[in-house]
């Protein structure tokens, strides 16, 4: 195996039948590793450039009692046919479970179960005619094909309209508030459409929500792809800060990272576009980079606690009240048993916000002392002896905002720079951004750069 090293492009067409081209990506979330399985299997040389300490992207992973657990949480719906497939395809299909789980709103101090179709018609914060308008409208949005004709159409516009004020206001506008905050009112229908749809999607025959999860949490499976990338020749470097692009003629020869020079044929970016931004400024002209930071981004806060008993059954709370700071509370070991985590219960509670707010710059000790308040008042026998161990996890750029007409925001993979292409979380659409269409997008890059390649050939 070749590490860090690649010819010079412009040495290239001499010794394309001698040395492989060597095709750098920079993150390695599973977008970037997707990509690299793809390539490496076709026979190409590709080096994964990583900031942090391992792969895994927003699925990155921390230690539990020996176990390894995602900093944010995640999980499958069963409909998620992109992950299936990989995970067919690495013959690891006996790692993955299926479970029934419990969903449930946390609305005017109190606790509704909303797991099926029979806990929606008990769902008495809502008149029943409301109830069953609610449960209508969500198998209707299953059968919508046609999203643009919701491209113009705010959430709250389509919601409001189709649902009714109470519905809107009960369940549906918390919900668009805890997740987008002040741009809550300016969200396109089509993101919410996605959302309803996917999620109504993945249920047993009782119509319960069926969820699927790997053992040994993501990062076992982003082991397991790292590994196929090594044996097929990759290479995966982590700690990696990639400072600056190396550019000749329009090419990207080489990348200046934080350990030194890494030639390139053909640059594969995964990262934010903000900060594709940043690399490409010097490189192409104003409008193109403007055009990249048109996509804005809300930033991830979340808290994880490590108790010593559970605080409900329930394992994903959404939280309709406007005072809670967090728009929901997963109680993970209510769908992965808490066994494997030493019976340590954990919990996750999540915030969407803007980078500049108070909660995103806290240390954990603060975010801890600000939220505790807040579970006492949801979970009054809560007690801080309950917590053995806490974290605070952070991303910048966690959730692209997904305003009307967002399709003509959306940049190209290709770039002004000939070898150098972009694909990001911002660029999934009309579906929103997670693992399953982070392999999809992979695999569709990876495919891309090598025709690319192959047609430079056949130009050269």
């Amino acid at each position: 195996m070749l590490k860090n090293s690649s010819i010079d492009h412009h040495h290239f067409s001499k010794n394309r039948n001698k040395i492989a081209p060597h095709i750098v990506i920079i993150g390695g979330g599973f977008t970037g590793l997707t990509a690299a399985y793809q390539l490496t299997r076709q026979g190409y040389r590709v080096t994964i450039l990583e900031k942090e300490e391992e792969v895994g992207g927003l699925a990155g992973s921390f230690n539990v009692n020996g176990e390894k657990l995602e900093k944010f949480y995640h999980h499958w719906f069963t409909n998620d046919k992109y992950i299936m497939e990989l995970v067919k395809e690495l013959n690891v299909e006996d790692q993955v479970t299926y479970r029934p789980t419990r969903t449930g709103v946390y609305y005017s101090k109190n606790f509704f179960k909303l797991s099926s179709p029979f806990d929606l018609l008990n769902f008495k914060p809502l008149h029943l005619l409301n109830r069953i308008r609610l449960g209508l409208f969500v198998l209707w949005v299953r059968r919508i094909k046609n999203w643009k004709k919701l491209e113009s159409i705010y959430a709250k516009e389509w919601l409001s309209k189709v649902c009714g004020r109470q519905v809107y206001q009960v369940v549906w506008e918390p919900l668009l508030r805890g997740k987008f905050g002040i741009f809550a009112e300016s969200i396109s229908a089509v993101w919410f459409w996605n959302k309803v749809k996917l999620r109504g999607g993945s249920r047993n025959k009782n119509g319960e929500e069926m969820l699927a999860y790997y053992r040994g949490g993501f990062a076992a499976l982003a082991e397991c792809l790292k590994t196929k990338i090594d044996i097929s020749g990759g290479e995966i470097k982590t700690n990696v800060i990639v400072k600056e692009l190396i550019v000749e003629d329009n090419h990207v020869i080489a990348i200046e990272t934080s350990q030194g020079r890494v030639n390139a044929d053909a640059v594969i970016a995964t990262p934010a576009l903000p900060i594709i931004a940043d690399l490409m400024a010097p490189h192409v002209n104003a409008e193109y980079v403007e055009r990249l930071r048109q996509i804005k981004y809300l930033a991830n806060v979340c808290l994880v606690l490590e108790l010593n008993r559970s605080l409900s059954k329930t394992y994903w709370l959404n939280v309709n009240d406007p005072n809670f700071p967090f728009v929901g509370v997963i109680e993970h070991t209510n769908f992965e048993s808490e066994k494997i985590y030493g019976g340590r219960h954990i919990i996750y509670l999540s915030k969407y916000l803007l980078e500049t707010e108070d909660l995103y710059q806290r240390s954990k000790e603060e975010a801890l002392d600000y939220s505790i308040p807040y579970l006492i008042k949801m979970f009054p026998e809560f007690n801080r002896d309950w917590i053995v161990d806490y974290h605070l996890w952070k991303a910048r750029y966690s959730q692209p905002i997904v305003l009307n007409n967002y399709s003509q925001l959306i940049p190209e993979t290709t770039t002004p720079l000939n070898n150098f292409y972009i694909c990001t979380m911002s660029q999934i659409y009309p579906e929103d951004r997670g693992t399953n269409y982070a392999i999809r997008e992979g695999r569709k890059i990876g495919n891309f750069v090598d025709n690319q390649i192959k047609l430079t050939k056949l130009g050269n």
